[in-house]
């Protein structure tokens, strides 16, 4: 069996669509189906099915699904056991929605000018479902939102920084107060699907604070740029690329000592690929300790 034909396989099921298969393999939709047809003239399967613009698995293509994905990992760690560890090995790492901007550039700027030769996949995702997939194999680390949930058998996990809930207004309201602010201004609420809504959900419980909602959303700089459109305030995790892009908006800080996000590294602790997350995670740890 040409394992090409199981990469595109999990690739069109993961990402939904030929098309975006294609683009992630650097190859044409019309390759990657014939890599899929050859897969299932070779197994005798109907392994995925359209529907309109998307693509499914069946019944029989689910079952194959997390086999194919243990094939291919276990091909990537026998090239990556055959070299260093490093340079022939590619480091699959997940990442959770404002550390691709707010951690990953400098953190790969530094692991890059230490090993500049290193191949990296990076996979975006939420914290939740990326912790899993460090669990399951198919990420060997991911920059994560502390999980909820002890980290699955083989796995670690590393803080390395905090962020508490601070109250974003425009630049003009930095006069008043958070409750103020919250209780008498329109609210932008960070989704309460992801942790950080999640505790501002639960602040503004505890302390009794109603809110007049106008939107929710789980994207960070999104929320900066509306309040910053004088559009309401919002209660966010104190993330730094917020004040540097000039949206004219300030923190106000609140009233006790603020909930805290902390975002931090889990990575899977054996396997070839084990000491080269230690070295993403010496990286962070150093690139904070400048910070601080």
């Amino acid at each position: 069996m040409d394992t090409r034909y199981l990469q595109s396989f999990v690739a069109v099921v993961e990402l939904g669509s030929m098309a975006e298969a294609a683009r992630h393999l650097d190859l044409t939709p019309a390759a990657i189906a014939a890599r899929v047809k050859a897969l299932e003239e070779e197994m005798g399967l109907s392994l995925v099915q359209r529907a309109g613009r998307s693509v499914r698995p069946t019944a029989a293509g689910l079952k194959m699904l997390d086999r194919a994905r243990t094939v291919l990992r276990e091909i990537r760690d026998l090239r990556a056991a055959a070299g260093d560890g490093f340079a022939l090995g590619e480091l699959k790492l997940g990442v959770f929605g404002s550390a691709l901007t707010g951690v990953l550039p400098p953190l790969l700027k530094r692991l890059y000018d230490r090993y500049p030769d290193l191949s990296v996949f990076v996979a975006p995702g939420n914290s939740v479902e990326l912790c899993r997939q460090v669990t399951l194999g198919a990420l060997d680390a991911a920059i994560v939102v502390e999980p909820q949930f002890a980290v699955g058998k083989g796995c670690a996990w590393h803080a390395l920084l905090e962020e508490g809930l601070v109250v974003v207004a425009p630049a003009g309201l930095a006069d008043r107060t958070a409750h103020q602010l919250l209780e008498t201004e329109p609210f932008i609420r960070y989704d309460r699907s992801v942790l950080g809504g999640q505790l501002a959900d639960r602040y503004l419980r505890d302390n009794g604070l109603v809110v007049k909602q106008r939107l929710e959303i789980d994207n960070l700089m999104a929320i900066a740029a509306l309040v910053g459109q004088g559009l309401g305030v919002a209660l966010l995790p104190d993330w730094s690329p917020m004040w540097h892009v000039g949206y004219g908006i300030v923190p106000v800080p609140l009233p006790s000592r603020a909930p805290v996000r902390r975002v931090g590294l889990v990575w899977a602790t054996h396997g070839p690929r084990a000491a080269l997350s230690q070295a993403l995670l010496h990286e962070a740890q150093a690139m904070y300790a400048q910070e601080n």
